[in-house]
């Protein structure tokens, strides 16, 4: 980075991207920030369940898993060991396959394929678990007069207001965050609309799941999400690659850019998705202490591992965006 001021989507983007960005450093994101995936192995057998229920609803024995912004491959791996531990059944052979901008770890399972780019065609279940938060946005202010302008940013974290917002990013506004008067700002989530787009038109047939910190169109936050974390803690927003970059996804926009591609939505959060698949924070009852006292410990700290998962002002607050696609030719959006 350079003191040059530049939008927020260029300034990300190689911070957290380019060379020596954050997101390519060796520690990987585990070393900055704990997402479900870390809290607990019940979130990896829940994935593994529903990437089960795809397979019979597909009628296959024989499915993908694509995993997009892989970390280092830690969901990947905790799939593929629930699985092996019997929650597949026999027979069902999964080909895993990693999505992600930095090296492949050394030591990662074999049967993990890894590249930059969504594989194509695939068949199953495509995940993507804080991916989006992490696709880089432009930010919108209203000035005095409520123009909606690009927020520009340099190295250092400071900020000025350049040219009014125009084209397509005006639209997207207009139809998904409107700004309510001078001081209002927004993320300009049209990016992430054509990665999600571009990740659901990869599939050939199956279930593209995305999991995020989200909002929707009328209950958007005024003045934005943008935040940086570094080792656990959150910091000021800086883009010179010393610590992540995020702000919360409009889920609801991303839902309707890839319907157009035939893809069915459904909006829920995180506490219903994960009941569903069969994770609940219930304790297990006081009598298996006496009759079983092994089991009932390890029913105890997995009942509490559930609830860090599912709990209301943390982890359960996340939106997940499920897709389901079928077969058939789907247009896709051009790399921006």
């Amino acid at each position: 980075m350079t003191d040059d001021w530049c939008g927020w989507r260029e300034a990300a983007e190689t911070a957290l991207y380019g060379d020596g960005g954050f997101y390519r450093r060796p520690e990987g994101p585990a070393g900055h920030f704990r997402t479900s995936v870390h809290a607990s192995p019940l979130f990896a057998s829940a994935v593994a369940r529903l990437l089960v229920g795809t397979a019979r609803e597909l009628g296959t024995d024989s499915v993908d898993l694509v995993d997009v912004g892989a970390g280092r491959g830690e969901l990947l791996t905790g799939v593929l060991t629930a699985l092996r531990a019997g929650s597949a059944g026999p027979g069902l052979v999964v080909r895993a396959h990693a999505v992600e901008l930095a090296p492949r770890p050394a030591g990662l399972d074999p049967a993990i394929g890894w590249s930059a780019e969504l594989p194509q065609g695939t068949k199953g279940l495509l995940f993507a678990n804080e991916w989006l938060d992490n696709v880089p946005t432009d930010i919108a202010e209203a000035d005095a007069d409520g123009v909606a302008r690009y927020v520009l940013v340099r190295a250092d974290g400071e900020e000025r207001l350049g040219d009014p917002v125009t084209g397509a990013d005006a639209e997207w506004l207009a139809r998904w965050w409107p700004l309510t008067g001078p001081g209002a700002r927004a993320e300009i989530g049209r990016p992430r609309d054509e990665a999600w787009t571009r990740a659901v038109a990869s599939m050939a047939e199956g279930v593209a799941v995305a999991v995020d910190y989200a909002h929707v169109r009328g209950a958007r936050p005024p003045f934005g999400t943008l935040t940086g974390f570094r080792a656990g803690r959150e910091v000021r927003p800086v883009p010179d690659g010393s610590c992540d970059l995020t702000s919360h996804v409009a889920l609801d926009a991303c839902a309707e850019a890839a319907a157009g591609n035939g893809a069915v939505a459904e909006l829920l959060d995180q506490r219903t998705a994960l009941k569903e698949l069969g994770v609940s924070g219930e304790r297990p009852p006081l009598a298996r202490a006496s009759t079983d006292p092994a089991g009932y410990v390890r029913a105890l700290a997995a009942a509490g591992e559930a609830a860090e998962l599912t709990a209301r002002g943390g982890l359960g607050d996340f939106g997940w965006l499920r897709q389901r696609t079928a077969p058939g030719p789907r247009p896709v959006p051009p790399p921006v």
